[in-house]
């Protein structure tokens, strides 16, 4: 299996500012180029909407967004990966529509007008080279991209974690997806060469540092393509919130999962169904992982953090049921190869990627044993790629 390669920021920027001239040739040279990144969820899983923890790195691949005030009353946005040139008004009663990814451009550009600030008209391109639907979220990548060049072109000085939740907002309102703030803060905030450890509760965060040249991080896609806005998703944050109730019943002081423990978990097991103590056994145990991996994470104790990795996709699985035949495949083979430390799903389930943190010598017998074994058992080829923590969103003004 051949690595994806990691096409250099500054390349990508190339891609948008010609789409941008060949889209809009009448509007001269555009103002500003902005970038968000994907991410790539280490730890903590499903844990963010509880206001637990997680522990995400920024990808190096980015979404960037080339634009200009178009002293119109109209905004008008094509994409590089969609046909057509989406316009609008930029007003508060905007609703979502089609095309679909325009949605999440649209839930930014209300968010901001409803907080007091002014959008003025734009046109403006997407290009990125983030995976769409392989759980690294291209679409937090987007609302954090538009955030910030709006925030570029209306001269404003955001907090960021102010535009994350306009990000998140929008993915609530107009993708129909009731995510948590960890995408979006993640794009927003990102250090490079560090992951976050982040309260999704209070939104701090604290860097760790994950840089040892002789370990690496492989993201592997299994191509089974997901969709978050049915029914399992919101299913499964209201059977955290049936466990949240019956655990607020033992102690008032539980607001949330992440003030629970297991011990208090199990009073109450025989109040709750079956399948929302496993929800809820999951979010307080990953809890604890995650805060533990970061400690060994910042103390170079990679076999600990794999085994806590294995342990989080094991409970992701079985507890949470979000993981499906072909994540476990790559799960399982990866675990089989000397030199990786741990291996687990990474995003929403149901699809999409595994993260697998490993020994760099031995990257190439890993990506023989998915190429061998991955396609002959479900008859789909998997793509992955390496990648270190990248640096979170900006921009830059071009006159």
């Amino acid at each position: 299996m051949k690595l994806l390669p990691t096409t250099p920021l500054e390349q990508v920027e190339q891609r948008a500012l010609s789409l941008f001239k060949s889209t809009f040739p009448e509007s001269g040279h555009p103002q500003i180029i902005a970038h968000a990144p994907g991410r790539v969820n280490l730890i903590g899983e499903h844990t963010d909407y509880n206001d637990g923890f997680v522990l995400p790195l920024a990808l190096e691949m980015q979404t960037v967004i080339v634009g200009s005030r178009n002293g119109k009353d109209t905004c008008r946005v094509a994409s590089e990966a969609f046909e057509g040139l989406v316009s609008f008004k930029p007003n508060k009663d905007l609703k979502p529509g089609d095309p679909l990814w325009s949605n999440y451009i649209k839930g930014v550009v209300v968010n901001f007008l409803r907080s007091g600030y002014e959008v003025p008209a734009f046109d403006a391109v997407v290009v990125s080279e983030v995976p769409v639907g392989g759980g690294v979220s291209s679409s937090a990548s987007l609302e954090v991209a538009i955030a910030t060049f709006i925030e570029a072109i209306g001269n404003y000085h955001l907090e960021p974690s102010k535009k994350a939740l306009f990000g998140q907002a929008a993915e609530h309102e107009f993708a129909n997806m009731p995510c948590g703030i960890m995408d979006q803060l993640i794009s927003e905030c990102a250090i490079q060469d560090c992951a976050l450890l982040i309260d999704c509760r209070s939104l701090a965060f604290e860097p760790v540092e994950v840089k040892d040249p002789d370990t690496c991080i492989l993201v592997c896609n299994s191509n089974i393509k997901h969709q978050l806005s049915g029914s399992e998703y919101p299913l499964r944050k209201q059977q955290c919130k049936d466990a949240l109730t019956v655990l607020q019943s033992l102690d008032s002081k539980i607001t949330s999962l992440r003030d629970a423990n297991l011990e208090q978990l199990n009073q109450v097991k025989d109040n709750m169904s079956e399948v929302a103590y496993r929800r809820a056994r999951h979010v307080i145990s990953e809890n604890d992982r995650t805060l533990e991996a970061a400690e060994c994470l910042r103390k170079n104790k990679y076999e600990t953090a794999g085994k806590l990795m294995n342990e989080s996709h094991f409970s992701l699985k079985n507890d949470y049921e979000v993981s499906c035949k072909e994540l476990d495949l790559l799960v399982d083979l990866a675990s089989s190869v000397p030199g990786v430390y741990g291996s687990r799903m990474t995003g929403g389930g149901f699809g999409g990627c595994t993260v697998t943190l490993l020994k760099r010598s031995s990257l190439s017998s890993l990506l023989e044993k998915f190429e061998k074994e991955y396609e002959k058992h479900t008859g789909i080829a998997a793509t992955a790629f390496v990648t270190r923590p990248g640096s979170g969103a900006g921009y830059k003004k071009l006159q």
